[in-house]
């Protein structure tokens, strides 16, 4: 068992934060593609729930792999699951920050 400080799953949301989707230039915390994160500080193991904009985004691998090595950048983790999640489907309106539904024209 590790001693290290182990990130909350809010700690770890802004360590994600300057991940961005390769398409949209934007953060993927910011668009909302990060849907929820568990930690397991007793086993040193993070569990991210990811969305992706479309299940057809070929630079998906490239997202996961990007969000697994930056849980695993942070002290005290010792593996990250990412688990990409389609349900529901990532909709701006609904999953992204306001200043990125600015960004993208999008008014309630």
């Amino acid at each position: 068992m590790s001693t290290a400080p182990f990130p909350s799953p809010e700690a770890l949301r802004e360590a994600l934060r300057p991940i961005e989707d390769p398409e949209l230039d934007l953060s993927i915390v910011a668009l909302g593609l990060v849907r929820d994160i568990d930690t397991y500080p007793e086993t040193g193991r993070t569990h991210v729930r990811l969305t992706l904009t479309s299940p057809f985004c070929p630079l998906g691998p490239e997202i996961v792999k990007a969000v697994e090595d930056k849980c695993l950048e942070q002290e005290g983790v010792a593996h990250a699951d990412v688990e990409l999640v389609w349900e529901p489907p990532w909709d701006p309106r609904r999953d992204a920050d306001e200043d990125v539904k600015a960004l993208l024209g999008l008014w309630d």
